[in-house]
């Protein structure tokens, strides 16, 4: 699985990284930002899955 965040959608609540500090972390202004190259392993795919429903803006996608 594999996850982005939509850097123009996104306004920086943090709820991603506060949920999944293991897939997402904030960037320099306080935005959230995906670790890595976005490949999620499947002890995390929960977590991620959590962040993105809990995202208000929905500016998080998963895809595979």
């Amino acid at each position: 699985m594999k996850v982005s965040i939509d850097r123009g959608t996104c306004t920086g609540h943090g709820l991603c990284y506060m949920s999944a500090p293991q897939v997402f972390r904030d960037d320099d202004e306080g935005y959230g930002q995906v670790l890595g190259d976005g490949e999620v392993t499947a002890e995390h795919a929960d977590d991620a899955q959590h962040a993105a429903a809990g995202c208000p803006e929905r500016a998080i996608t998963i895809s595979g």
